[in-house]
C-alpha cells in the first residue's frame, strides 16, 4: 500500500492527488491544505517515492493499480506529470473508480525529455559529507535551482540516503516517459489543466486526448510552466476547485 498524507472532512468528496516524478505527496500540500476545506484530499508517495514501497517494477499500469488500491471506492482523481500518466491509466483501466479527473501538464502520449541527468546528479552528491540540505545543494550546482530544491524535498539527510529508488527509476524510464497501449475510453468529465509556458500539452496532442477521454475540457495558467502548482498556486487550486464543483 502507499504512503499517504490525508487531510480534510471525512464526510467530503474524496480527491486523491498522484504528485510527478521524483516528488512525494509532500509537493502538492500547497493545495492539498485549501482544498481540504471542502474534500477529503488523500496525497499519496507513488511507489520508488517517499515513504512508499520499493519495487522492480515502475510502470503506469502498476501504478493504476496502486492508486486504485488506495482509493477504495469512487474518488476524484488528480494526477501531475508522470502522475498525470498514472491517473489517466486508472481512468482507463477502471473507470468506475473515477468520478472526474484532472490531469496537470501531462498528455497520453510518449516523451523524449532527458531525465536521467537528474538521477546521475543525485547519485554524484557525496551525502557521507551533508549534514545540511544546503551542502547537498552545493554539489547540485550545475542543476536548475528550482530543480534541485525539488529534488532536495526528497533527501533525507538523517539517514544519509534519497528517499527515491534511483536504480529502479533508471532502468524504467522509458516505461516512465513513454504511454502503454490501453483499451477502451474513460467517458467522465476530465480536464487537461497545464501551465502556459509549458511545452508538454500541444494542440498536436489534443486528437490522442479525445479519443480516450471524450469529454475532456482544456485549460491553461497564464504564468505557470510545467510544475504550475509551485508557479501558480492561487490560480491552479482556483481552477481545480471550479472544476470540481461544477
Amino acid at each position: 500500500m502507499l504512503n499517504t498524507l490525508v487531510t480534510g472532512p471525512e464526510d467530503g468528496p474524496k480527491l486523491l492527488i498522484a504528485h510527478g516524478l521524483y516528488g512525494s505527496a509532500r509537493n502538492w500540500g500547497v493545495l492539498a491544505r485549501p482544498l481540504s476545506d471542502r474534500f477529503r484530499v488523500t496525497s499519496v508517495d507513488m511507489r520508488n517515492h517517499g515513504d512508499s514501497p520499493w519495487c522492480d517494477r515502475h510502470g503506469y499500469e502498476e501504478m493504476a493499480g496502486d492508486l486504485a488500491e488506495v482509493a477504495e471506492g469512487r474518488t476524484h482523481v488528480m494526477g501531475h506529470s508522470m502522475g498525470g500518466k498514472a491517473a489517466m491509466a486508472l481512468a482507463l483501466t477502471r473507470p468506475e473508480t473515477v468520478d472526474r479527473l484532472i490531469v496537470a501538464d501531462m498528455a497520453p502520449v510518449a516523451y523524449d525529455h532527458d531525465q536521467t541527468r537528474y538521477i546521475d546528479a543525485m547519485r554524484a552528491v557525496d551525502l557521507s559529507r551533508v549534514t545540511r540540505r544546503s551542502e547537498a545543494a552545493a554539489q547540485l550546482a550545475d542543476i536548475e535551482p528550482g530543480i534541485a530544491a525539488f529534488l532536495l524535498q526528497s533527501l533525507d539527510i538523517a539517514n544519509k540516503r534519497w528517499k527515491l529508488n534511483l536504480d529502479v527509476l533508471e532502468a524504467e524510464m522509458p516505461r516512465i516517459l513513454g504511454w502503454p497501449d490501453l483499451d477502451g475510453t474513460f467517458e467522465g468529465p476530465t480536464l487537461f489543466l497545464s501551465g502556459a509556458d509549458s511545452p508538454y500539452v500541444q494542440r498536436a496532442h489534443r486528437d490522442a486526448i479525445k479519443a480516450l477521454f471524450p469529454k475532456a475540457h482544456f485549460a491553461r495558467i497564464p504564468g505557470a510552466g510545467h510544475w504550475l502548482h509551485a508557479d501558480k498556486p492561487a490560480e491552479t487550486e482556483a481552477a481545480i476547485r471550479a472544476f470540481l464543483t461544477a
